[in-house]
């Protein structure tokens, strides 16, 4: 018998993105307040076009804010990295309200995110 693994879904692109001088801006802090938000996995930042940038869906509302620490720590313990992160939050589900798990962070399914990215540890 062959392998008869499930197709994996493409993942989506943030639609928005915050360099970290915006999001210091935006959050009235300095730039080195951000720099340790994402070491401390408050925010996730990854590369693109050569500059760090962090989701816009991911900042964009208090809910997705006060959950996504709690989220990336699951995903760093379960061994991913922050693309692979990056990856998991934008990869279309049908079954969550938002359609993927960084879109469902900032309403009432943010729960079962966090129940999602526990299971991926095991």
């Amino acid at each position: 018998m062959g392998d008869v693994s499930q197709p994996t879904v493409p993942a989506t692109e943030p639609t928005t993105w915050y360099t970290l001088p915006d999001l210091a801006e935006r959050f009235e802090v300095p730039v080195t307040r951000v720099r340790q938000m994402i070491r401390e996995r408050q925010l996730l930042a990854v590369r693109r076009e050569g500059v760090l940038r962090v989701p816009g869906e991911l900042v964009g509302t208090p809910t997705a804010l006060k959950h996504l620490p709690g989220v990336l720590t699951l995903l760093h313990d379960a061994g991913y990295n922050d693309e692979e992160a990056l990856r998991w939050l934008y990869t279309p589900d049908d079954t969550l309200p938002g359609g993927t798990p960084a879109a469902t962070l900032g309403g009432p399914g943010a729960t079962e995110v966090k129940r999602r990215a526990q299971a991926v540890g095991f």
